[in-house]
């Protein structure tokens, strides 16, 4: 009975600090106001005779991670059952190298493979070099003086190459997508109201997706994606990413699209829009009227790398073109992506790109490329989107239903891209080893049999795992 006494006794008090703490008794009761100005603890002389040694800093128990060599031998030892499965084909490549600047620790195979979608860490890398991660994208309605015919005038839906402008806000019941995305609705009732304002309530839509150039369709693409929906035609006038409103396919003219859902927008805000929309270049002296801008490019990055979003990314490899070469085309991005990571020291020998998203079969890269670029990442707080969108094995983007059985030692502790086509398999990121090392690491095979895609993935799956699991260090 006096123990159950004593341990309700406990109990009570226990709570009672609890309340205490949560609720803020002791300031809301015990605080009479603000702390005076002189509440901070008064100097104490110590007692005299009192002498205490010097403090001193405690050795450290561990060297740290970042600085920890790497062990060729144990790499080798953790990867070669892994690598030599057969169901990744005769041609595998392999590196893996710490994130401080210096050689590679350890490679397997020679010469470049087929990239896939790893290719997207280099487009985005290089968008965020020449555009910063704080750079947004604005889509502008503009009204032309002289103009107007009979008692309306010509507005020109302006794209500005949002690869996330959407035709509509998110519903009420929805869970609001992340990046934010501006939408056409709400630039319709920006620009009723400015018209309004000028006493105007009669227009005819003109658009203009003239900022990007070149092929929409790229010919280095497999001649059926655009056709069958696997990629939208690349403008810089979309909207929902060129996809068909139905939920099936594309469209095959993403700029008519955007404007016939800005059209619409118009009038349901109270505008009167004269016949269908058509293309025009806007004027140089066009009156502005209302805009929306899309999200930062960081969060872009983050979102298309998790996703794996190919339409976005082949739009951000036309603005790296446009402000590195002055060149918005497929052929004008790619020669601002490689020149820009030629002057940051990136090794691009063997590295061929036809696109940014590397739906291209032609596209060549070799393992020290993506090293490079990730480590590069590393040391720049602006390539920082970079990192944290790179997904994290068994929880979130392309790599949420992977590492399960087999393979558990990798989940949360390993962050990569992924690269799939048929006959293609890769992953490119950083993974944690067992004793707290981080590394950096590819993986690339590109001869897989049309049948083994999936066991490829569960076999670099397990070599990814593999480096989690082992403890790589000297």
């Amino acid at each position: 009975m006096r123990r159950t006494f004593v341990g309700v006794l406990l109990l009570a008090l226990v709570v009672a600090g609890v309340a205490t703490w949560r609720y803020d008794l002791v300031d809301r009761y015990l605080r009479d106001g603000e702390p005076a100005a002189n509440a901070d603890p008064v100097a104490i002389a110590p007692p005299a005779g009192l002498e205490l040694p010097a403090v001193q800093p405690p050795a450290a128990v561990a060297e740290a991670a970042r600085s920890a060599p790497l062990s060729p031998a144990k790499l080798r030892r953790a990867l070669a059952p892994y690598l030599a499965d057969e169901d990744l084909g005769p041609h595998v490549l392999a590196a893996v190298a710490p994130l401080a600047p210096g050689p590679t620790t350890l490679t397997r195979g020679a010469g470049d493979a087929v990239p896939a979608s790893t290719t997207k860490l280099v487009t985005a890398t290089a968008a965020l070099l020449a555009l910063g991660p704080e750079h947004v994208f604005t889509t502008r309605v503009v009204s032309e003086a002289g103009a107007a015919s009979g008692n309306s005038r010509r507005l020109v839906l302006v794209g500005g190459g949002d690869p996330f402008l959407a035709s509509a806000p998110p519903a009420a019941d929805e869970e609001p997508p992340y990046p934010p995305r501006a939408d056409v609705v709400d630039l319709a009732r920006r620009t009723a109201r400015a018209l309004k304002a000028q006493g105007a309530r009669r227009v005819r839509l003109a658009y203009d997706a003239s900022l990007f150039t070149g092929p929409a369709d790229n010919p280095a693409w497999e001649r059926d994606y655009v056709p069958d929906g696997v990629v939208s035609p690349i403008s810089a006038l979309w909207v929902d990413g060129g996809r068909d409103p139905s939920g099936f396919g594309r469209v095959a003219d993403p700029a008519l699209r955007a404007a016939t859902a800005f059209a619409d927008a118009l009038r349901a805000a109270g505008i009167r829009v004269d016949g269908e929309p058509v293309p025009a270049a806007a004027k140089a002296d066009a009156e502005p009227l209302a805009a929306v801008t899309s999200a930062p490019l960081g969060e872009i990055v983050e979102h298309l790398l998790q996703v794996s979003d190919n339409e976005a990314t082949e739009v951000l490899l036309r603005h790296v073109g446009l402000s590195v070469v002055a060149d918005a085309s497929f052929v004008g991005g790619r020669r601002g992506v490689t020149r820009l990571l030629a002057a940051e020291g990136v090794d691009l020998a063997g590295t061929i790109l036809y696109d940014g998203s590397g739906l291209s079969r032609r596209n060549r890269m070799t393992p020290a490329t993506l090293i490079d670029v990730l480590r590069l990442a590393t040391t720049r707080p602006d390539l920082g989107p970079v990192l944290t969108g790179l997904p994290v094995a068994g929880f979130t983007g392309s790599l949420a239903d992977r590492f399960a059985a087999g393979a558990p030692e990798g989940r949360g502790r390993v962050r990569a891209k992924t690269g799939t086509l048929t006959g293609v398999a890769s992953l490119a990121g950083i993974v944690t080893d067992a004793g707290g090392r981080p590394m950096l690491f590819v993986l690339m095979a590109d001869r897989v049999a049309r049948l083994d895609g999936t066991d490829a993935e569960v076999a670099l799956d397990g070599a990814a795992a593999a480096l989690a699991a082992c403890r790589c260090g000297r």
